[in-house]
């Protein structure tokens, strides 16, 4: 009688030590932002995931605009923006802000031609005459002076654009400005512009969609949203006068020399930068945080999202090419690791806390 009371109290102690993991407290994480990288982001929450099921990450693809305003005023944990925060943002966030480099990728032209053979060509003013509807025909005499052998239709050209706040409208705009005065006096550079022409449509979905509505079209997207919708893009004359294609390693190009500008802050330009293999769009989307994570008020969401961030800029950048993306070099990884470890929780450095 003893031996059986005293097995049902150890079988009752293990079932309650079974109840303890099976009811073990889920870490939430709740980021939004940028379009531009919200494929790897979703593969990265994936993956992440699997190792870590007590940790659950929610990622809303609504612009960089979105994303800025969600950390402004706290209600995101962190940010996703291609645009980095500029001084008025930063100061409107009041505490310090941190931008972390996730992964490099690139805005490409995406057009709608389906009898075209080959691969057109563009220059970075052409792209610019054509967002300010001064050309206004895939046979403008421009265009095919740089397309000789490609049988170009007399067919009108839709630009598209983004009609959110966004991260990715800014990389395009902030390279048009390198390419043309009347531009830049006209429309400008920002996160989100008025362009005289054309349709808009939201985020890099939105763009996507209507470019392959409409024959003619043509619109700004990141090259994963071409890549996996199959439209194709067009090939872009860089500063060193080469027409190239936008892939992970024109990309990563682009930001060989980006760790020399990292010196106060890990957001820099890297698009319009020389190289005869550089692909002229080109940039870092971030993810933004506060230097200090006391605005999470839980140690376990501190915990959670540092690690998550170690993971995504170290191991998980094994996925960043295979989705079209560029990763982040050695010396930038760097940088990163650096920004990270300084990271703060209520004052003490959170990464003591990871997990």
């Amino acid at each position: 009688m003893l031996g059986t009371l005293k097995r049902a109290a150890v079988g009752l102690f293990i079932g309650v030590l079974a109840m303890g993991t099976v009811v073990k407290a889920e870490t939430k994480l709740q980021g939004g932002g940028a379009t531009f990288p919200n494929p790897i982001y979703q593969r990265w929450v994936t993956e992440y995931q699997k190792a870590h099921p007590d940790v659950k990450i929610d990622y809303q693809s609504i612009g960089s605009g979105g994303g800025i305003k969600g950390i402004t005023d706290k209600t995101f944990d962190f940010a996703g923006s291609d645009a980095p925060m500029n001084r008025k943002e930063m100061d409107a966030a009041k505490d310090p802000i941190v931008h972390i480099p996730t992964v490099a990728g690139s805005v490409v032209l995406a057009y709608n031609l389906p009898d075209v053979q080959g691969e057109i060509k563009l220059t970075g003013p052409i792209v610019a005459d054509i967002y300010m509807g001064k050309i206004t025909r895939w046979n403008d005499a421009k265009i095919t002076a740089i397309n000789a052998g490609t049988n170009l239709p007399d067919v009108g050209i839709i630009p598209v654009w983004r009609t959110d706040g966004s991260g990715t409208t800014f990389v395009f705009t902030n390279y048009l400005v390198t390419q043309s005065e009347e531009y830049t006096g006209n429309i400008g550079a920002g996160k989100q512009v008025k362009f005289p022409v054309g349709q808009g449509g939201k985020g890099n979905e939105g763009v996507t969609a209507g470019v392959q509505g409409a024959k003619g079209a043509i619109g700004y997207i990141e090259l994963n949203y071409a890549m996996a919708n199959k439209i194709p893009f067009a090939l872009l004359q860089n500063k060193d006068g080469e027409f190239i294609k936008a892939s992970p390693q024109t990309v990563a190009a682009a930001g060989e020399g980006a760790v020399a500008h990292m010196k106060d802050s890990l957001a820099v330009n890297l698009w319009n930068q020389p190289g005869k293999n550089t692909y002229p769009i080109s940039a870092f989307t971030y993810i933004i945080v506060y230097k200090d994570l006391g605005y999470l008020k839980d140690a376990n969401k501190a915990k959670a999202l540092v690690d998550f961030l170690t993971w995504a800029t170290g191991d998980g950048q094994r996925l960043a090419e295979e989705m079209s993306y560029a990763p982040l070099s050695e010396g930038v990884q760097k940088k990163v690791k650096e920004a990270i470890a300084g990271l703060t929780l209520d004052g003490k450095p959170a990464s003591v806390a990871s997990r």
